[in-house]
């Protein structure tokens, strides 16, 4: 392969326990700090600082894979407060406390739930790394600016009760990229017509990646050397093309390469090794990314 040599061991992901209270750019300056320099580290998606759980950190040519790991399914588990909002739709924000509602019976929340699954329309919280008129709607709101974000159509694939005592509901859920958990307790919320917020969140798996791979936070103060897993996990959903030396050449210029294979993303490997990305139109496998070095 043509391209710069470099540590083969600077290249690939790091599943991480993230903690209550940790940015998820605080994890990718930890993480930084433990590779040489200029090693190019990045998150997968932010996860909220009370959220806690699985953040998927790419390092070195694996930061060019970060797309397709956002696209993964993920799953959370919630505790949702009812009779209570929040200006941040969660317990880090100004509470208040509804005193005009009763306790709810468990069989009018399972009523409800079922209108939350599905591709819904889901307006995202004010405090939110949405842009609006190029800046974060977060930054708006703290300067006390009128946040307006527009509904996005979002996908939850499943959500399920495992425990209610009034007023905390915990949820586990299903769901697809950008799909505001935060968003869903405040939908939940004004649809039992309590009101309602987070009051714990935990990813546990972004799409392979569950809490059990997750090497915990202390693991990041410790001497002993960080073990990325390969980059490989980030695609292995994707559909599998081999390709010669000689095609791999044609991809590193830019051209494509005839393959009928169905539409869609292709992970292009060269041996047992990943050599670039592609999307395929049917009869062709154009290059998306090609790597300066076996990712």
């Amino acid at each position: 392969m043509t391209g710069r040599k470099e540590d083969q061991r600077s290249h690939g992901l790091l599943v991480v326990d993230k903690p209550r209270g940790v940015t998820s750019r605080d994890a990718v300056n930890a993480i930084q700090r433990r590779f040489p320099p200029r090693t190019r580290v990045g998150h997968t998606g932010t996860l909220d600082p009370l959220a806690t759980g699985v953040l998927v950190i790419c390092v070195g040519q694996a930061t060019r894979l970060a797309e397709y790991i956002q696209d993964l399914p993920k799953t959370y588990r919630a505790t949702i407060r009812l009779g209570a909002t929040s200006t941040t739709d969660d317990s880090d924000g100004e509470i208040s406390e509804r005193t005009d509602v009763t306790p709810l019976n468990e069989s009018v929340i399972t009523q409800v739930l079922p209108q939350f699954v599905g591709e819904i329309e889901q307006v995202p919280p004010v405090y939110s790394a949405i842009k609006q008129d190029g800046q974060r709607a977060y930054e708006l709101a703290r300067t006390g600016q009128a946040v307006v974000l527009h509904p996005r159509r979002v996908r939850i694939d499943a959500i399920r009760l495992r425990q209610y005592r009034w007023p905390f509901l915990e949820l586990e859920i299903d769901c697809g990229k950008g799909t505001y958990i935060r968003a869903l307790a405040r939908d939940l919320g004004q649809a039992l017509r309590v009101g309602g917020m987070i009051s714990e969140l935990r990813r546990i798996r972004v799409g392979p990646f569950d809490e059990s791979l997750a090497i915990p936070w202390s693991a990041l103060n410790k001497p002993s050397p960080l073990v990325l897993r390969s980059s490989t996990e980030a695609v292995a959903h994707l559909p599998r093309c081999d390709v010669s030396e000689a095609e791999f050449a044609r991809l590193q210029q830019g051209q494509s390469i005839r393959r009928a294979v169905p539409a869609g993303d292709q992970a292009i490997f060269m041996g047992n090794q990943l050599v670039a990305m592609g999307r395929s139109d049917g009869s062709r496998v154009h290059p998306v990314k090609v790597f300066g070095v076996a990712v």
